[in-house]
């Protein structure tokens, strides 16, 4: 999967899923920090910034209620067989972040002191995992942290 982060310009990260899972309740909410698969993202999953490389295989996942610099709010699947090339990707994935934003978060993009970045799979594991997801992920836009959860937050 790959990522635009949170800077000036928009940078790829390839991430490879390994590593073991941070403990989850019976609703499946995050109850103890650990390091999250980038394949096993869901939304409600907060998670803090990491020193990230080129290739990240996991995340530092915490529960809501503790201080967090981001949440996934909505994941989706990009349809068909073929890659579609990482331009035609990024703006299947920013514009399907962005027409979930208000339904999940509880206001709109223009209103909320929320952005977002996207989490998209990379060619490698479009063709050899058949990866299709996208993860929409919301931040402050002014990198404050976030305690409790964004949905339904109205931030």
């Amino acid at each position: 999967m790959q990522t635009l982060l949170k800077a000036p310009s928009l940078l790829a990260l390839t991430l490879v899923a390994v590593g073991c899972g941070p403990e989850r309740d019976e609703s499946g909410a995050i109850q103890s920090a650990g390091s999250l698969d980038a394949f096993e993202m869901r939304a409600g999953d907060c998670f803090d910034d990491s020193t990230l490389g080129s290739e990240v295989a996991e995340v530092p996942a915490v529960p809501c209620a503790q201080p967090h610099d981001n949440e996934v709010y909505a994941t989706f699947d990009v349809p068909g067989d073929a890659f579609p090339g990482q331009d035609p990707l990024d703006e299947l994935a920013e514009q399907g972040c962005l027409d979930r934003f208000a339904a999940a978060i509880g206001a709109s993009y223009e209103e909320s002191v929320l952005v977002f970045t996207t989490l998209i799979p990379s060619e490698e594991s479009w063709n050899r995992r058949d990866d299709r997801e996208v993860i929409c992920v919301a931040y402050h836009m002014e990198l404050e942290k976030l305690t409790g959860s964004v949905l339904g937050s109205g931030m």
